[in-house]
């Protein structure tokens, strides 16, 4: 039995892709449990993909299983309140955290927050390049699984893979955390530079340079070199850097364009960069482009100041 926490898109498409498979599981949604139990849908966030038959929709937190893993997919700046009222429910469950970022006030990606909040819990994170709407559709999608336990990430390893979900395991849950969150910021300044008319081959170098950037800050947090250059890192990073279907990317696009953006989308790349920033500087570690992606955010940066402030660096080795 798999519990998936969080109907948004995303988490819907996991409960979709698993139950797929036959096996029970169960999908909390915060609103619109019943509707959906009783359509087979979720209309609003991911519409003309239906439920199988082996997924049951609850509105109540305290009616999921007593046992089985659980997917949080909440998105990252609200999972600290989650874990923290939910805490009886949840405290000594196997919890895979779905979804990237780093929380704005901490400064921790998802499996530190779960041990930090919940010590007696066992966490884990499911990330890399995916799209909500692939995944429910049936088409061929690869995610990292990180876990520090082995055996227990080899068994779940197994009880998440799908016919069109493939998971590859690693027990670096710090390089599996970064990548997934810092993608985002430069998925940002990619869009913010399409946007601007500036280019592919302007977006192909912030992607580099941008990498450069991910691999900086999370080799010094403790992550290894290989966790960054697979699907968690430069994985993730090429898919959201490419795509309208990527929020963050089209939150940069609608600053290159000066277009407003609905502000009832989450765009964690806006909290990250701005924990980044606080961390390059504790660290002394240069992230130029991550700060200017935050400049960008906050309003203090037009995308052309902020383009002429990275091509007026000093030169210098690659």
């Amino acid at each position: 039995m798999i519990t998936v926490l969080g109907a948004g898109a995303f988490g819907t498409s996991l409960a979709i892709s698993l139950g797929r498979t036959g096996q029970p599981v169960t999908l909390w949604a915060r609103e619109g449990a019943e509707a959906m139990q009783a359509t087979r849908e979720n209309t609003r966030r991911l519409p003309n993909a239906p439920l199988p038959d082996s997924v049951s929709v609850i509105g109540a937190l305290p009616d999921m299983p007593a046992d089985g893993p659980v997917l949080l997919a909440v998105p990252m700046q609200q999972l600290r309140g989650f874990l923290v009222g939910n805490s009886t429910v949840l405290a000594k469950r196997t919890l895979i955290a779905a979804c990237k970022g780093l929380d704005l006030s901490t400064h921790l990606g998802p499996v530190e927050t779960i041990r930090t909040i919940l010590p007696e819990a066992q966490p884990a994170l499911l990330t890399g390049p995916s799209f909500a709407a692939d995944i429910a559709h049936g088409l061929p999608t690869a995610l990292t699984f990180a876990c520090e336990d082995p055996t227990l990430g080899k068994a779940l390893q197994e009880a998440l893979t799908t016919p069109n979900l493939r998971i590859y395991r690693t027990s670096d849950t710090t390089g599996a955390e970064l990548g997934g969150a810092l993608k985002n910021v430069i998925a940002i300044a990619c869009g913010a530079c399409i946007g601007e008319g500036m280019g592919d081959s302007a977006r192909a170098a912030l992607m580099t340079r941008g990498f450069a950037e991910m691999q900086r800050l999370a080799l010094r947090r403790g992550a290894l070199p290989e966790t960054l250059t697979g699907l968690s890192g430069f994985g993730d990073l090429a898919l959201t850097c490419t795509s309208e279907l990527s929020r963050n990317y089209r939150f940069g696009l609608a600053l290159g364009r000066q277009e407003a953006f609905d502000s009832s989308i989450t765009v964690e790349g806006v909290a990250t960069a701005n924990a980044v920033v606080a961390w390059a500087k504790e660290l002394e570690i240069d992230m130029p482009i991550c700060s200017a992606v935050a400049a960008l955010s906050s309003g203090t940066y037009s995308v052309t100041e902020a383009l002429q402030a990275l091509l007026s660096r000093p030169l210098k080795e690659e």
